[in-house]
């Protein structure tokens, strides 16, 4: 069986401006000039996150210092309360893409309840 190459962290940063666009998931600041971008774990390494395209979106430094290893959901409203404008269709994309490809590939079995939980908190929030 013939192992794939992941992409390293400046390839899924540029795959995922790509596929996002140029401006942080958090506080849409446009990730041009003075405004460095990121790569931020949707679900932090810290709790099983893997370091794949599908967990990764692009986010200026600020936001991922900031977030820290705080849940995508709980750091999503601390934005909003700051009078940011994220992207909450975005994360939902990412957090369904991701679990697709958990799916799919198997394993990361400390991220799938913590995903679990935060598609769930993203979607209750939309029900309310």
């Amino acid at each position: 069986m013939e192992l794939m190459r992941q992409p390293g962290r400046r390839e899924r940063l540029i795959a995922a401006r790509e596929r996002d666009g140029d401006a942080c998931l958090w506080c849409a600041r446009p990730l041009t000039g003075t405004v460095a971008a990121t790569t931020d774990h949707v679900v932090p390494k810290v709790k099983g996150g893997p370091s794949w395209l599908e967990n990764e979106v692009a986010a200026c430094r600020r936001c991922n210092g900031e977030r820290g290893h705080r849940g995508a959901v709980e750091w999503l409203e601390e934005c909003e309360r700051r009078g940011w404008t994220p992207d909450a269709v975005r994360l939902e994309r990412v957090l369904v893409s991701l679990a697709a490809a958990i799916a799919e590939r198997g394993g990361q079995r400390r991220a799938r309840p913590h995903l679990d939980a935060q598609l769930r908190r993203l979607r209750n929030r939309v029900a309310a």
